[in-house]
């Protein structure tokens, strides 16, 4: 358990053994190997110790460890592999690959030359051997005594796949669940460091599978994610390199989408739902419904969703909800029948689940017929029966308004021979109009055949199937009534307009031989009226107007005449109060008059001027000449 320090002259080599570092590899055959045909590279592990060349020059082979003293002027590192075809060998140092300078020698026989070795070359050496089958890679740590050093890595690896897998401290692992993993912490000190490991800065306890600086976390789950540390400590320090292991789940399908529910519970009735999954499944939903399209998955980390339309991404109207586990079609008429798929997505994997979309169609039926118009004859057919069904069910005719309709064909049907049958004429008019009369019509016994032609029959032929219908009624059996008016009443009513005065009769509806009877059996007949405006002496008035008087001028702007205009009764030719005319126009009762131009001097005439004063000075002038050239 405990190091071997050798003393050589300049240097100190310790040599530290671990399951991983002191073996040959069994594939590798020293006799034959490297004959062996297609052989991957293996790295040949040696534990001997460093040898000593000079006072200042140390070489040795991997799987040990080096510890430079101030003396120390070279170090050799031999890497000797075989494999077929042979290997190509490279270095690195602390996981990045070194750069070959005055100082750091690739030897011609691989091996890697440090000289004059200063603080800065302190790490781990690693020698990579490749081929086209494989590869193999083993350290070798070059230290200082004192502070213990560690190997570390900075790679981040994800592990989908593989049921083991293995990591450096300081690399971050990402792995699928129930694998096995293994974390490597290399460390070399001297003198010898002790390794102690911690999850989530708890010391783990002895019941974990520690092994020499290798720790082993088996089957791992979630619960097993963590940030786990390495801590080399001997008498001159200690040094800390962490990893962080992310389980990783990769996605898988759920039987249920909870907000998918919810959702469902706040949309509107003509809105349909269903979950994609991984084998399909189906939607088939009428033309212009809403549709809830679920993909519920669950993994580690959360997947991220993607919508695909017939293996496109989703461009044409849509809603993502539930952090876009749920595609929301607001109108699936915008699609056509196709697959939409949900891709989910994390770093251990991806799924797949479709749902394939059927969007039913409005189309016209003409599966029915209508009943046949006759039982026999030439005359018989049925005429198909338009109906607009979707998915089988008939539906509103509206619907199929933009599908052609078909051409429909009556059908023939029923075109046999009747049987024989009364065959009647119309019934003639009535021979009275009232009081009882009598109709007749011909009554024939016949047989219709399918080729539309009548064939006469004996009457005891129809007898067989049916009674003989009459050929004689009795028609128009009510009585003969007629209007009947009384004489005219009194006329009756004022006279400010013409005809508003009325006078009123009795009409009554009676028998010809005057039996008063309801007036409902005259109703077929025009009544005549019980009420109609009269004259009377008091509307018998007018306006009676007298001669225009001579004009006053014989020409210019001033000439005028008048006449008497009164109310008067027609028949007396007196004169009554002028309202009683008033619901005729007043006729005027003076007009200018010889409105022509004047020749030079012309002056008004001396009654024309006295009139004209008499008005300028406010003296009472004739009513009938209330105005004038003035």
């Amino acid at each position: 358990e405990y190091p071997l320090h050798r003393r050589v002259s300049g240097f100190t080599s310790s040599l530290r053994t671990s399951s991983a570092e002191t073996f040959i590899p069994t594939s590798v055959n020293l006799a034959n190997g490297l004959h062996r045909p297609h052989q991957k590279p293996a790295i040949l592990r040696k534990i001997s110790a460093a040898q000593q060349l000079s006072a200042s020059e140390v070489v040795t082979h991997l799987g040990q460890t080096v510890v430079l003293a101030s003396g120390t002027l070279s170090v050799l590192l031999h890497c000797e592999a075989v494999g077929n075809p042979k290997p190509t060998i490279s270095w690195a140092k602390n996981g990045e690959e070194v750069k070959y300078n005055d100082r750091l020698l690739l030897q011609p026989d691989d091996s890697l030359q440090i000289l004059a070795p200063v603080e800065s070359d302190v790490g781990f050496y690693a020698c990579n051997a490749s081929n086209a089958l494989g590869s193999d890679s083993v350290s070798i740590a070059v230290t200082l005594a004192g502070k213990p050093l560690i190997k570390a890595s900075r790679a981040t690896m994800i592990n989908t796949e593989s049921p083991a897998v293995t990591v450096d401290i300081g690399s971050m692992l990402k792995t699928i669940q129930k694998a096995n993993v293994s974390i490597n912490c290399q460390v070399a000190g001297v003198p010898e460091a002790k390794v102690t490991w911690f999850k989530n800065k708890v010391k783990l306890s002895s019941t974990h599978h520690l092994h020499d600086g290798l720790l082993l976390i088996p089957n791992v789950s979630l619960s097993d994610q963590g940030l786990y540390s390495c801590k080399a400590a001997n008498l001159h320090g200690e040094v800390t390199e962490s990893s962080q292991l992310l389980v990783l789940e990769p996605p898988q399908p759920l039987p249920y989408l909870e907000e998918l529910t919810a959702v469902l519970s706040s949309a509107g009735p003509n809105t349909h739902s269903v979950l994609t999954s991984p084998s399909g499944t189906k939607l088939t939903v009428s033309p212009g419904s809403s549709a809830l399209i679920g993909c519920a998955v669950d993994g580690h980390p959360t997947p991220n969703i993607t919508w695909l339309y017939s293996g496109e991404p989703l461009s044409l109207q849509h809603q993502l909800l539930a952090a876009g586990r749920i595609l929301q079609i607001v109108n699936v008429s915008d699609f056509t029948d196709g697959d939409f798929s949900c891709l989910a997505q994390n770093e251990a994997g991806s799924l797949t689940q479709v749902m394939s979309l059927a969007i039913q169609e409005y189309r016209w039926s003409v599966d029915k017929l209508t009943a046949c118009s006759a039982s026999c004859g030439h005359r018989g057919l049925q005429l198909p029966q338009l109906r607009c069904l979707l998915d089988g069910a008939e539906v509103n005719a509206s619907y199929c308004r933009e599908t052609p309709k078909p051409s429909l064909q009556p059908i023939a049907c029923n075109r046999r021979d009747c049987p024989s049958r009364w065959m009647v004429t119309s019934w003639s008019p009535c021979t009275r109009s009232c009081g009882g009369g009598i109709q007749m019509r011909r009554v024939t016994c016949q047989r219709l055949t399918a080729k539309g032609s009548s064939v006469p029959m004996s009457n005891e032929a129809c007898a067989q199937v049916s009674k003989r219908p009459v050929d004689t009624q009795n028609c128009n059996k009510q009585a003969c009534v007629e209007w009947v008016a009384s004489s005219w009443g009194q006329c009756n009513g004022p006279c400010i307009g013409p005809r508003l005065a009325v006078q009123h009769r009795q009409i009554f509806c009676q028998t010809k031989d005057g039996t008063s009877v309801s007036s409902d059996q005259c109703s077929s007949l025009p009544r005549p009226f019980s009420t109609q405006n009269c004259w009377t002496d008091v509307c018998g008035v007018h306006w009676r107007v007298s001669l225009w008087t001579v004009c006053t001028a014989t020409c210019g702007n001033y000439g005028f005449q008048s006449r008497r205009v009164d109310c008067v009764h027609i028949r007396t030719n007196k004169p009554v109060m002028e309202h009683h005319c008033s619901w005729r126009p007043r006729p005027a009762n003076w007009q200018r008059c010889n409105i022509t131009p004047c020749e030079n001097g012309t002056l008004l005439s001396g009654g024309e001027a006295e009139w004209c004063r008499s008005r300028k000075e406010g003296r009472v002038v004739s009513q009938k000449h209330s105005t004038g050239p003035c």
